[in-house]
């Protein structure tokens, strides 16, 4: 049986129904009426999943006509060749961003982490899972470790008022980076923290960062593939005639 909650569960069938193409764009949905009879729920909890949508812009309404099918939201997009602070990427596009703070605590190194980080094995380091919305939905799940001996008030931060890009950038200025990107099935926690179907599929930005010579972070930011994209841009210099 489903355990989602209900408005979830009627938001889920209506997006169903449009990416089956049962309701194209431009198409009117059923009523709230209708959708009230059909899942024998309050009119309520069918006014919380459409409103849902429509601040997603899957929806929009139309004043005395219905709801109608909106032509799907073009996707986030981040630079592949730069970090920008994913608060700042977000509210740029005009969308309201707020975070949820998972885990904040220190843990010792094992064998990939300390690979990764270019640590002793069993060397402290501290951690963070923050995830990131847009709109109320989940666009970004950050999990990061970071060495302690270049930033060492980490864990001091309030990471609900600052990102962790944010007080690395101030507190360990940039001076490289490192990016692998693969395309995945995430597990299962992975899946509901970023409220994917089933199989869909999850886009994961590895990311290694230096100061100087010191290799500070190692993060791993997982999107929705649906919903975020990453582009680069490189410009050639020009042959002198």
């Amino acid at each position: 049986m489903p355990t989602s909650p209900l408005y979830q569960q009627i938001k889920q069938h209506i997006i169903e129904q449009i990416e089956s193409g049962y309701w194209p764009v431009g198409e009117r949905i059923s009523t709230e009426l209708e959708l009230t009879e059909q899942f024998s729920v309050s009119r309520m909890t069918v006014n919380k999943a459409i409103r849902d949508l429509v601040s997603e812009g899957r929806l929009q309404r139309r004043p005395r006509l219905g709801t109608f099918v909106c032509a799907a939201p073009e996707k986030a997009e981040s630079p592949l060749l730069d970090i920008r602070n994913i608060a700042e990427e977000i509210v740029s596009r005009g969308q309201r961003y707020h975070n949820k703070v998972r885990a904040h605590q220190s843990l010792i190194a094992d064998e990939t982490l300390a690979t990764q980080l270019g640590v002793m094995l069993a060397t402290p380091l501290f951690y963070s899972e923050i995830l990131h919305y847009a709109n109320d939905q989940p666009l970004q799940l950050e999990i990061r470790w970071v060495n302690p001996r270049y930033a060492p008030d980490y864990l001091k931060q309030d990471f609900t008022h600052i990102t962790p890009n944010q007080y690395l950038s101030e507190a360990c200025p940039l001076s490289a980076i490192e990016h692998t990107v693969e395309a995945l099935i995430a597990d299962k926690p992975i899946s509901e923290a970023l409220l994917l179907k089933a199989n869909e599929p999850c886009l994961l930005l590895n990311r290694r960062t230096w100061s100087g010579e010191h290799l500070v972070s190692f993060a791993q930011l997982y999107h929705p593939a649906s919903k975020y994209k990453l582009s680069s841009k490189i410009v050639y210099p020009q042959p002198q005639a």
